[in-house]
């Protein structure tokens, strides 16, 4: 199996909390205006490269703390993620995923891929509630969601702002 990634970032600090490699996934097709990567929304951009050379490049630093997949939009990747996502969970990486759909849309693959995060930073750009102001988001209408909190309860539940 392979995914179509757009870049992979190994030291990151701005894309979820302590030192992160952040998976870029190509493809988009939600085209948010003003979109911060309009670069990845060609789904036939970027590099075609298997899962496993994904984990290997996920695991080249040894000071990393969590994994974000970013985009593009990951979900239009998830069946081939869920594999990613299983690995970082076995070693314990800590998991956030961005995506431009609501918690509530989410169903087959990209539930269970959204399943295997921590933390799901949900809901399109938009670019008349952009923000500067709140940790983790773009615009005011993006919700921080607790995934397991939110998969135990059966809705959405957004995290605590100081997490």
């Amino acid at each position: 199996m392979t995914l179509r990634v757009a870049n992979i970032l190994h030291d990151s600090v701005t894309d979820g909390p302590g030192l992160r490699a952040v998976v870029f996934l190509q493809g988009c097709q939600n085209r948010c205006e003003g979109c911060h990567n309009p670069g990845l929304l060609d789904p036939g951009g970027g590099t075609e490269m298997t899962i496993e050379d994904v984990m290997s490049e996920i695991a080249r630093n040894p000071l990393m703390t969590g994994v974000t997949f970013s985009g593009g939009e990951p979900m239009e990747q998830a069946e081939a993620l869920i594999p990613v996502a299983r690995f970082l969970k076995e070693c314990r990486y800590d998991l956030w995923i961005y995506t431009g759909r609501l918690w509530e849309e989410l169903d087959g693959a990209e539930r269970d891929l959204a399943g295997l995060a921590d933390v799901v930073v949900d809901g399109p750009f938009i670019f008349s509630r952009r923000t500067l102001s709140l940790p983790w988001r773009g615009s005011a209408n993006q919700r921080l969601i607790d995934a397991q909190k939110s998969l135990n309860e059966g809705k959405a539940v957004e995290m605590a702002e100081d997490k």
